[in-house]
């Protein structure tokens, strides 16, 4: 079975149903936190991926940011993000994707990040390079962090806990050229493995902000650990992604951001 090429097309379709309704939500809903949204795009995004996967592979797990984990217990769980971008969607402002990725027995063997207003597909299958479009992409080649252009996002508890992260973009913004907040972090990290971007780092984010993105910054020849610069697990919350060649200055700035605390 051709997983890439399922998950490519449950990716598109559900592309096509964001940008069909960019504009038109009418139901925005508050999660845990005051600004964590959701509204009835997501979940009608993701019910097109579980409906389109769960067509083509009924035993497999799928956890989902909107429904948690459904069918658990299968060596294969593919996990997505239907919608990643959720506020600058609610605003029209153009800048979400989808996220899915597959993981096998707890590895995530493929990703596909599918940003329908720009029609660029991300993709990449564990050992076999990661492509845009179908072209072969692969990190910067920036060496110095002042000449590095990084991206990062801010958690949802920012407001009651803005300690958590600000103290780090203060200090990149000392050691960088330049710091970019898209909103996305599925995003960000695909643009990291095309060279866009040399670096990108954030606090706390979940499974499904970086299953695929990972993937895909590691078959493009970047390097992810997580804050400590130990291997970066998906299910761990802080994240930094690089081009590997500026990734031990990030570390060391991530560094004075931890002590303060």
């Amino acid at each position: 079975m051709d997983y890439l090429s399922v998950a490519i097309e449950s990716a598109k379709e559900a592309g096509r149903f964001l940008k069909l309704n960019l504009g038109k939500v009418k139901n925005i809903e508050k999660k845990k936190e005051e600004i964590n949204l959701v509204t009835e795009i997501d979940k009608g995004s993701e019910r097109k991926i579980i409906d389109f996967l769960k067509s083509r592979f009924p035993n497999h797990s799928i956890l989902a940011e909107e429904s948690g984990e459904t069918n658990p217990g299968s060596d294969f769980r593919w996990i997505i993000d239907p919608l990643d971008g959720t506020t600058n969607y609610t605003h029209s402002f153009p800048v979400f994707c989808v996220s899915i990725a597959l993981e096998f027995k707890g590895e995530v063997i493929l990703g596909v990040v599918y940003d329908p207003n720009l029609d660029e597909l991300f993709y990449a299958e564990k050992g076999k390079g990661a492509f845009l479009n179908g072209k072969r992409i692969s990190v910067s080649k920036t060496n110095k962090l002042i000449k590095s252009m990084l991206a990062t996002g801010f958690p949802y508890n920012v407001k009651e806990n803005p300690d958590n992260c600000i103290e780090h973009f203060v200090n990149f913004l000392m050691e960088a050229q330049a710091i970019r907040r898209l909103g996305s972090a599925a995003l960000d990290l695909v643009y990291v493995a095309c060279g866009r971007l040399d670096g990108f780092w954030e606090v706390d984010l979940n499974p499904w902000d970086t299953a695929a993105g990972k993937i895909i910054v590691e078959e493009a020849g970047g390097k992810i650990t997580d804050f400590y610069g130990n291997d970066f697990n998906i299910y761990t919350k802080g994240i930094v992604a690089s081009n590997g060649l500026i990734h031990e200055q990030m570390l060391e700035v991530i560094k004075k951001g931890l002590k303060t605390r």
